[in-house]
């Protein structure tokens, strides 16, 4: 029964392993389909209907190389497997769902759970079981002494060695954690980039929408200064008209031309309060 559980345990390890290594390869065939087909213009590349798969794809690159440099060195120390199975299946649904849909969502919220059990996952390996694994690396024994050199007695020189060994230690988990902070801080600046472009495009759209009401505001305001010079016009004829009519001497000669004098004035009169009407509309 024992033999068959150290089996299992290799077998489910081997696994692992190979599952993480499949889905580094199925992500890079993933980009290069997507990189084919995206123009080599950047300007034209965030028009592109392949612009959100190309953000995802990245999103995912970085999240794999975060997870590499967390776990790879111990998985090739023999020391263990790539542990967070569940990561993997993650990054499957989210490389399926790029490769299946023409119109994804943003990267942020297609990566959200990805990016939740992934850190978790590296936040508790690097805390639990890395101090465990570093004992087991090549070069230090359970103690904490290097391999190699023999004990010497008296309480300095074993405090001097183990001080050397526990300032070591630090320094590599301080390297490891600003690649990581480098690796992130590299995908958020080409995000932002990203957004700032579309915002300037915005802005560049919308002061164009600007200058064509400006324009149009201009062309009305040279129509109202023409209906209103117009209307003045009718106004002194219609005043021409109303003097006339009232200047001119009784008679037959009046009884005559009142009639045209009066249909003269109705024009003028409809003339004038159609003008009126038309700078009200406008």
């Amino acid at each position: 029964m024992e033999g068959v559980c150290k089996r299992m345990d290799l077998v489910c390890q081997r696994m692992l392993n190979q599952g993480f290594l499949k889905v580094e390869r199925y992500h890079n065939l993933c980009q290069k389909q997507v990189k084919a087909q995206l123009p080599r213009r950047e300007s034209e590349r965030r028009n592109h209907s392949l612009a959100r798969h190309a953000d995802i794809l990245a999103a995912v690159e970085t999240r794999l190389s975060l997870l590499n440099m967390t776990f790879m060195k111990y998985v090739d120390s023999n020391l263990c497997c790539f542990i967070p199975g569940k990561v993997i299946d993650e990054i499957y649904r989210v490389l399926r769902y790029v490769n299946s849909t023409r119109a994804p969502q943003r990267a942020h919220e297609v990566l959200q759970e990805l990016r939740d059990i992934s850190s978790m996952a590296m936040e508790y390996f690097d805390e639990k079981i890395v101090p465990i694994l570093k004992r087991k690396l090549p070069g230090s024994d359970v103690s904490g002494r290097l391999m190699g050199s023999p004990p010497v007695p008296g309480p300095s020189a074993a405090l001097t060695t183990m001080q050397l060994f526990s300032k070591q230690n630090p320094s590599r988990q301080e390297v490891t954690k600003l690649q990581q902070q480098v690796k992130t801080n590299g995908a958020g600046v080409t995000v932002l980039r990203r957004e700032i472009s579309e915002l300037r495009t915005k802005v560049q759209e919308q002061q164009k929408q600007l200058q064509d009401q400006d324009q149009k505001l201009l062309e009305q305001t040279q129509i109202i200064g023409e209906q209103n010079a117009r209307l003045a016009e009718l106004e002194r004829k219609l005043r021409e008209v109303m003097e006339s009519a009232v200047g001119t001497p009784s008679g037959s000669g009046q009884n005559e031309e009142s009639p045209r004098k009066r249909k003269k004035a109705a024009e003028a009169i409809d003339s004038l309060r159609k003008s009126k009407r038309l700078r009200n509309r406008k």
